[in-house]
């Protein structure tokens, strides 16, 4: 392997200047695969990288460029694989918890197209931070509920409970003959260890994905004039170089986690202090601790709220001074928050909830909704100054993402407090349980499945009848071919399934405008009543009794079994390498942002994937003279053009792009207009030498792009036939399978229009664009 490298290195840098060999950079998509089936060739070199990721070849092909006469016929091929960016090592499981995270941080780069609207622009980050700042105060707050109150509150302070778990009772002024450890403000403070080292684990996995991903510098370039990148920022040189915000971020958060913990265990002591007759010493130390955490969380808002990220350049100022203070100065809070409140404090005894707990989360959920209302008003603000027609829900996708992020938290933060109620008071009597709004948040969760449960059956329906009409559009396909009713509703079948990614919007509004409206009346309720739905309802009509014990009831089983699930998911991805890459797909799709909004998101396997790619097109192209089809297949096709995108003009001029299966317009071109919206796509189609797209009407993901206008040459090439036979044929003599969105090289078409535009490519300067009609008439030969 290291001759191999030796040798591409060497002859990139003595040999083939303007030799005319061509090279092939093949890119895969979700999910991941090996260098040998991308090659077609169980014998293969890596030629540079890691074993995070690669670029591979075939054996036979580790010194092309020493030889460019044997490849005057055929590019030489190389793999980029950079699955274990996203499903590596057993580690991956950990990000599970940071989903709600993620989710918040793809709402960030789902702003609609805008121009000449930078203060706009920056007060809707603005308030995608701050709702993510929420997301970490509420996690590490629902620990504090589960550590502070219920455990060592509530239950250690409850004979019968601490009894029934006996590594409580040196916490219990029963069991253990009033202990050192069992007044209540010591209590607290060893408890505080639970919520202090989740935030440190945050901080740590923040701060080891940040040293693998974004220290990797990108290729430096002169950044473009907005008119000349297509107003998206996927070119700008700093775009994929986001470690200054990332670490600044990362300190507010660690802060902020570390503040939530100190507020709850030194409030606690601080009410006792305040009644009359208290110690006055410990009262007016009570008020300067709680002034100084307050002081210091001022501080850490200003943080989330003074700066954005910085795209223009390549950032490398570090602000050591502020990441490494700020959490610092949070941590020595929290050590004297726990030496006030371990102070001994004669007749201090706990009795039912640890106040403060239902205000707190209570106020946050009041935040959240206040924040993703504003974000909504700010986000159609944007989208009615550059409508998109393509853009999804209207341009409040963002808004309606960040609900979902929002309303995910609050339910894994709910669910974790209900199962260990369960768990502690085993007999439902002898604890107060959790506060009553994470409750009444449970019981609107079997409202939400009737109505996504119906959305989903009209969604069936419509997908019916659509099939209906594919089955008179299949046999058209496949002319002179006796009809088999089985095979035509097969494939009529695949082809309506197909579509229904492209109602992904209309479910995605649905669900977060009922998530918001049930969470509004859930807030309602319980700071109205202060009980829970069915004692709320205790004095209401016995249907409307009957229906709040069914969905409290039913609700709280709902989040035992997620909870269950997301454990036992989570614990088989540990184990299992098949499963971590299940849980990978879902990160290469949500984690192929920056981490713009929330620093404790999985990190941005990008940020090390494109400059991988950049460099690797601008070394050959200089080196060789051009001639290079990056071909990228799903989300390798959105690596594959943020690269190119990253490329001086010359370079990217040298460039050809092949694309299939490709997501790039029917998901992030609707889902993130900012950066991939119609603009932007036809800058890209005109700043590379060609761009060809292929596409099934079978495949779920991919799709054409669309270009807005007569673009020539054309970018999508006409449906590709799937399956390729629709009976036996002799090049086909068994029955060929559907194959939707996989296999694209096993259709004749990939080969045809790889070999076209090699053919269009040339050493040093890139050939004439043809004609529209030459294009025309190209287009139906290869049909």
């Amino acid at each position: 392997m290291e001759r191999a490298q030796e040798r591409v290195s060497t002859s990139s840098a003595n040999g083939s200047e303007g030799s005319g060999t061509a090279l092939e950079l093949l890119v895969h998509g979700v999910g991941g695969t090996t260098p040998q089936e991308m090659l077609n060739d169980p014998s293969t070199v890596r030629i540079t990288g890691d074993d995070t990721a690669a670029v591979f070849r075939r054996a036979e092909d580790a010194d092309a460029e020493s030889r460019p006469q044997d490849y005057r016929d055929r590019p030489v091929q190389e793999a980029y694989v950079w699955c274990n960016l996203t499903s590596g090592n057993s580690a991956r499981a950990l990000w599970l918890l940071l989903l709600p995270f993620m989710v918040v941080n793809l709402a960030h780069w789902m702003r609609p197209d805008t121009r000449g609207r930078r203060r706009t622009v920056r007060l809707y980050g603005l308030l995608v931070r701050l709702a993510g700042l929420t997301l970490t105060v509420l996690l590490v707050a629902a620990a504090c509920e589960v550590a502070l109150d219920l455990a060592a509150w509530q239950c250690a302070g409850t004979r019968a409970c601490a009894e029934q778990h006996s590594w409580l009772g040196f916490l219990s002024p029963d069991v253990s003959h009033d202990g050192w450890w069992s007044r209540p403000g010591r209590r607290l403070a060893l408890a505080a260890v639970v919520p202090a080292a989740l935030t440190g684990l945050l901080w740590y996995l923040s701060r080891r994905t940040w040293s693998a991903y974004e220290s990797v510098q990108p290729m430096s370039h002169r950044a473009e004039p907005d008119e000349e990148t297509g107003h998206s920022g996927l070119g700008s040189p700093g775009f994929w170089y986001g470690r200054r915000l990332v670490a600044r971020l990362r300190a507010a958060h660690t802060a902020a986690g570390l503040l939530t913990v100190a507020a709850a265990v030194g409030s606690a002591a601080a009410r006792h202090d305040r009644r009359p007759g208290g110690p006055g010493t410990l009262d007016v130390l009570g008020w300067l601790l709680l002034a100084a955490i307050a002081a210091t969380a001022a501080v850490v808002l200003g943080v989330v709220c003074s700066r954005g990220r910085s795209e223009n350049r390549v950032d490398q100022e570090r602000d050591k001074h502020l990441v490494r203070g700020l959490p610092l100065a949070a941590l020595a809070l929290l050590l004297l928050a726990a030496v006030y409140a371990g102070w001994e404090r004669p007749g201090w005894g706990s009795t039912g909830r640890l106040l403060g707990g239902g205000a707190t989360f209570g106020g946050i959920a009041l935040l959240q909704g206040a924040l993703v209302i504003a974000l909504a008003v700010v986000a159609h603000l944007l989208h009615r100054t550059h409508p998109d027609t393509r853009a999804a829900m209207r341009g409040l996708s963002g808004p309606a993402v960040a609900t979902l992020g929002c309303a995910l938290g609050g339910v894994m933060s709910g669910g974790v407090a209900q199962r260990v109620s369960d768990w502690l008071d085993g007999t439902g009597t002898s604890l107060a349980g959790p506060p009553v709004l994470l409750t009444w948040q449970a019981s609107v969760i079997p409202v939400l499945l009737v109505v996504l449960i119906a959305f989903c059956g009209w969604l069936g329906r419509r997908a019916w009848l659509l099939r209906r009409t594919q089955l008179g559009e299949v046999q058209p396909d496949y002319p002179s071919e006796p009809t088999d009713a089985a095979r035509t509703s097969r494939i009529a079948t695949t082809r309506a399934l197909a579509t229904l990614t492209d109602r992904a919007p209309l479910l995605i509004a649905v669900v977060a405008g009922t998530t918001l409206l049930l969470g509004a009346g859930a807030l309602v309720g319980a700071m109205t009543t202060d009980k829970v739905p069915a004692r709320a309802a205790q004095d209401a009509y016995a249907f409307v009794h009957g229906a709040a014990q069914t969905a409290q009831a039913l609700g709280s089983w709902l989040i035992g079994l997620g909870f269950v699930l997301f454990v036992t998911w989570g614990r088989r991805a540990y184990k299992d390498a098949s499963a971590r890459r299940t849980i990978g797909i879902l990160w290469d799709v949500g984690t192929f942002w920056p981490r713009a909004a929330h620093p404790f998101a999985p990190p941005c396997y990008a940020e090390r994937a494109v400059p991988d790619l950049t460099w690797r097109m601008a070394t050959w192209t200089r080196a060789t003279g051009g001639r290079l089809v990056i071909s990228g297949h799903s989300q390798g096709s959105v690596l594959a053009a943020a690269a190119a995108w990253q490329l001086s003009p010359s370079d990217r001029s040298r460039v050809a792009l092949l694309t299939y299966g490709s997501p790039i317009e029917r998901l992030y071109g609707r889902w993130f207009p900012a950066h991939f919206g119609p603009a932007a796509l036809t800058s890209l189609h005109h700043d590379v030498d060609c761009w060809r797209n292929l596409y099934r009407l079978t495949d779920p993901i991919g799709g054409p792009v669309r270009l807005p206008g007569d673009q020539e040459p054309e970018v999508d090439r006409k449906p590709l036939k799937d399956p390729l036979a629709y009976g036996r044929t002799a090049q086909h003599p068994l029955p060929a399978p559907i194959l939707g969105h996989s296999d694209y090289q096993a259709d004749p078409a990939f080969a045809e229009e790889r070999e076209r535009l090699l053919a269009r490519l040339r050493p040093g300067v890139p050939t004439p664009r043809p004609e529209a009609g030459a294009q025309e008439d190209a287009g139906r030969s290869s049909t």
